[in-house]
């Protein structure tokens, strides 16, 4: 409790009255607090996907007619989007491989056209509506769990124990426009 309220101290501070920067703030340190992941490990998965994101867009076939997005969560990297055949989809995980500090890809880009605008759209809202079913849930921690959605499917990450990967499964499979849930879990004990 007194390193949040550091933070928030420090936070408001720093920023000197910018109401909207400090409940943004706030909102993403308490958020950071409650993972069970090490703040530096957040910090890894962060330049992970950064890193991921610049290695991806110097390979030029993959930069100018595929969408792919890296997504981390301690170390294990979620790649989703749409490739044009299986030798760019071997590509892209061989050019995110070089990456240090990933311990495992899960490669769920697929073979097809890339998605459009209303898609990704869609997409959007059906994560905001998974998310909002985790939150409302008694059982589970909802900061633990990373929600990504692609084309309608939904990919469910983090560190959880077997219920809660079980619960948030079963939460996300009963939204409506859900069409697909993947677990990407890391099982704690």
């Amino acid at each position: 409790m007194f390193k949040r309220s550091l933070i928030i101290l420090g936070t408001v501070v720093l920023l000197q009255g910018c109401a909207a920067a400090v409940v943004a703030g706030t909102a993403s340190a308490v958020t950071a607090a409650n993972d069970r992941r090490t703040i530096g490990s957040q910090i890894d998965d962060n330049n992970i996907e950064i890193k991921a994101s610049i290695a991806i867009s110097e390979v030029e076939r993959l930069e100018k007619s595929a969408r792919v997005n890296a997504i981390s969560v301690n170390g294990i990297v979620l790649l989703v989007g749409q490739v044009a055949n299986q030798e760019m989809k071997n590509e892209a995980q061989i050019t995110v491989e070089a990456i240090a500090g990933i311990r495992k890809i899960h490669n769920q880009l697929r073979i097809g056209s890339n998605i459009g605008i209303t898609t990704q759209t869609h997409d959007s809202w059906l994560t905001s509506k998974v998310k909002a079913q985790l939150l409302a849930a008694k059982d589970i921690s909802s900061n633990n769990i990373k929600v990504v959605t692609e084309n309608a499917e939904v990919y469910l990450m983090g560190l959880v124990s077997q219920d809660e990967a079980n619960r948030a499964v079963d939460i996300a499979r009963n939204v409506s426009g859900v069409e697909r849930v993947v677990k990407v879990f890391e099982y704690i004990n």
